[in-house]
């Protein structure tokens, strides 16, 4: 069962035997609390793919007819999983899968080309084709990706519009009561009990057992219970990446 944010701290100070509150605000302790939960919540997130964080969205064009093939990653991207790109020359939609390579891939295959086209990454001219629609694509700082093409026939820069990318990203947590985590229900009674552990180290100076023991069995069982659709263990995962 989820929980709100004033709730999870409740229980904390229920358990610590701490004064009891109406609101976060109303104590320091609740406030140390509370920034003690979203610390932990950032840890759990950080360490595991959860499914309620993967969004399907698309890129940011920049629009730059001298960086007609780069994007930037949407706000609180933690992954790119997948990216397709609309090839289609008319009405009817045609989505092809663009595939990541390693920078040394994307400069050595378009190095001495002499149909490609020059763009500028950081200054530093590399090479693109101007005359077909994209295949691949890489990142060579991070916060940029840039495809391997555009058909300077059909359009000027590659489209916003006609991106469509699988993300992982990052929610945001905000300290107030009503602020429910963005985790699935199996994953919240980890977030309590290893919250929990945290504020009895830091707060009582010292760990209870039978707290500790529910977070390392809670730990183990989230491993393999995150996603509401079963997903078989031999499932492979394509080598997509940012």
């Amino acid at each position: 069962m989820k929980s709100t944010l004033l709730q999870i701290v409740q229980s904390i100070l229920s358990d610590m035997d701490a004064e009891d509150v109406d609101s976060i605000s109303d104590t320091v302790e609740a406030q140390q609390i509370a920034s003690v939960v979203e610390d932990t919540y950032y840890n759990i997130i950080s360490g595991r793919e959860i499914p309620e964080h993967m969004v399907l969205t698309t890129l940011t064009s920049l629009g730059d007819s001298s960086r007609p093939t780069h994007f930037s990653y949407p706000s609180n991207t933690k992954s790119l999983e997948r990216v397709e790109y609309n090839i289609t020359t008319d009405s009817t939609p045609r989505w092809r899968d663009i595939r990541y390579v390693s920078p040394d891939y994307f400069i050595d295959n378009m190095s001495g080309s002499e149909t490609a086209v020059s763009t500028v990454v950081n200054s530093i001219p590399i090479y693109i084709w101007n005359d077909k629609m994209p295949s691949y694509y890489t990142s060579f700082d991070d916060n940029y990706i840039i495809m391997d093409s555009y058909d300077a026939s059909v359009e000027t820069t590659l489209q916003a519009s006609k991106v469509r990318a699988f993300i992982t990203e990052f929610p945001t947590f905000s300290q107030t009561d009503g602020f429910v985590p963005d985790l699935d229900e199996t994953l919240f009674p980890y977030l309590l009990a290893e919250s929990k552990s945290v504020c009895f180290s830091i707060f009582k100076s010292g760990t209870d057992p039978k707290i500790e023991q529910a977070a390392r069995r809670l730990k183990s069982y989230v491993r393999n219970d995150l996603h509401k659709t079963k997903v078989a263990n031999n499932r492979g995962r394509p080598g997509y990446g940012r």
